[in-house]
């Protein structure tokens, strides 16, 4: 891949510019100022599908009923999806609702969350907000979940995101399945898969599929990545019913809304569109790599749409340079603090960052 030059992005601009061309619809609210380049939270530039639009402007006039038919009609989509029963399937207020009703559902003061450090960080925040014990786990030396020392915390929940957030990571297909198959029936495993789309690693496997003979599995998936819905909050979770059953019994009533609903119905059905996010991501990712590795700075492998740059030097001051320069780049990582997680955007957006970047580290 070329290096991040201007003219790389004017040639990942060209391949990509009929597909990347989508129809958007207007906003009551105001746009973000276009002098600020968000790379900071893992959110999809290219948005929602055109047919995930087109539904949304179709559920409109629904607004005034309730969305229990909605989400019925989602989870039977989801069910279908995965080949499993629709009492598989639990929908959520994003996959962050998911993780929550786990929290609630499968801990207390007795019973201690296990998780990998770093990780997505809010499973952990729910249970200690309940007074949970949370045991954490440092991640190997290749970045992967350390499964063997999180199985022997015998916490009755263990989380497990893969690809991981922060480090874009994953853990191999093989440890999981090994660690699955011999994780007892005292503890629960929730694998958040919310970059499951993204990952093209041969050694990446979802595990979802095992949900079907494994009764202390839950997977997690959002539409807030790929289906590029962050802003609208919709995902869900698969596993065995008598896990769905007890965190449906934690959960708000109603806290899909009816548009999110209509929206990521829509989005499972436009294949194409997932991937042509994928191309993109990794056409404009591998190009950023190279120009990062250009400059000396080594990049932890990634199967997602963000990357995790080691800049050699605390990252604090380097957040608070590139956000002066109108970029915005990820929050510190204590456990890697010389680390600056970067979203991929759009490649004019990343010609920014690395503009930005080379000039703060100068």
């Amino acid at each position: 891949m070329p290096t991040l030059s201007r003219r790389a992005f004017a040639q990942l601009v060209g391949a990509g510019a009929a597909a990347a061309a989508l129809p958007m619809p207007s906003l009551l609210a105001a746009p973000p100022r276009e002098s600020v380049v968000r790379l900071s939270a893992n959110e999809n530039p290219y948005g929602p599908s055109p047919a995930a639009l087109a539904a949304i402007r179709d559920a409109l006039p629904l607004a005034w009923r309730y969305p229990d038919e909605a989400a019925e009609q989602l989870a039977e989509t989801i069910a279908h999806l995965h080949g499993v029963p629709v009492n598989h399937i639990l929908p959520g207020d994003g996959s962050s609702e998911i993780l929550k009703l786990a929290a609630l559902a499968f801990t207390g003061r007795d019973r201690k969350l296990a998780m990998a450090v770093p990780a997505f960080e809010a499973i952990g925040l729910y249970a200690r907000a309940g007074g949970v014990e949370v045991a954490t786990v440092p991640l190997d030396r290749h970045y992967a979940h350390d499964l063997a020392a999180l199985a022997a915390t015998n916490a009755s929940l263990i989380y497990i995101c893969n690809p991981n957030n922060p480090t874009g990571s994953i853990t191999p297909s093989s440890s999981m399945r090994s660690f699955l198959e011999t994780l007892p029936a005292t503890s629960i495993a929730l694998v958040d898969e919310a970059y499951h789309h993204y990952a093209g690693s041969s050694d990446y496997e979802s595990v979802a599929a095992l949900v079907k003979s494994r009764p202390n599995l839950i997977v997690a998936r959002t539409f807030s990545k790929i289906y590029g819905m962050a802003g609208l909050r919709c995902g869900y979770a698969i596993a065995q019913p008598d896990l769905i059953r007890s965190m449906e019994a934690q959960a708000q009533w109603d806290s899909l809304n009816i548009l999110a609903l209509a929206a990521a119905r829509a989005s499972l059905g436009d294949t194409q569109h997932v991937a042509e996010g994928k191309r993109r991501n990794r056409e404009t990712r591998d190009a950023l790599v190279a120009s990062m590795k250009d400059m000396g700075h080594d990049v932890i492998p990634s199967q997602t749409n963000f990357v995790m740059i080691d800049t050699g030097r605390d990252v604090k001051p380097l957040i608070g340079a590139l956000r002066g320069r109108g970029v915005q780049v990820g929050r510190l990582f204590p456990a890697l603090p010389h680390h600056l997680r970067v979203t991929i955007g759009k490649p004019p957006q990343m010609e920014r960052f690395v503009d930005a970047f080379r000039a703060v580290t100068a």
